[in-house]
């Protein structure tokens, strides 16, 4: 998805967005969001502070961080930090609008934009999109983060879950060919 991705600023965006949203976990609203002021970069990465969730209705607020990608190009905090940049965003939403000559404007995203950008992506990339919505990033981090070994503790740190029931939903379907009792059987 990321390789469908426009040139110029409304790419540095959508990279920006999938791959923030993916890394982080975040459900739409979350992604959303944050003001560049809640996002810090770090020697680590980047910490982005929640201010208010669907669990957190009293905006406690929480905050994620997401470490520095292997590949400059899927990295989220690069990517991230390049759309700030080019953007010329200093404070303010994280996530805008573009105009129809691709600049960008005061007004936040919506979580329906974020749908947006991940069907128009996936059907780019040759995938059904209609297999795939905003909620895609993070049930997609969900069950990528299982099928690599990440430990259900470390999946619901990333995506605030409070139970392992609600957890284990998403993970399901990415663990069951891994530890699988019937590949134990020698058949």
């Amino acid at each position: 998805m990321i390789d469908a991705t426009d040139g110029g600023l409304i790419g540095a965006r959508d990279r920006a967005l999938i791959l923030l949203g993916f890394a982080g976990a975040l459900r739409r609203s979350e992604l959303v969001g944050p003001d560049v002021e809640d996002c810090a970069f770090g020697k680590d990465g980047l910490t982005v502070t929640l201010r208010r969730s669907k669990t957190d209705q009293e905006g406690q607020g929480r905050k994620i961080g997401i470490p520095y990608g292997s590949n400059p190009e899927t990295c989220p905090v690069r990517t991230t930090q390049a759309w700030i940049e080019e953007a010329a965003i200093t404070t303010g939403p994280l996530f805008r609008s573009l105009n129809r000559h691709g600049q960008s404007q005061p007004g936040r995203l919506g979580g329906i934009d974020v749908a947006r950008v991940v069907k128009k992506l996936a059907l780019r990339a040759g995938l059904d999109a209609a297999k795939y919505a905003g909620h895609s990033l993070r049930a997609g981090h969900a069950t990528g983060a299982a099928m690599a070994g990440a430990s259900e503790r470390s999946i619901m740190n990333q995506t605030g879950h409070r139970s392992l029931q609600m957890v284990r939903r998403y993970i399901r379907d990415g663990s069951l060919f891994r530890e699988n009792s019937a590949a134990k059987l020698g058949l």
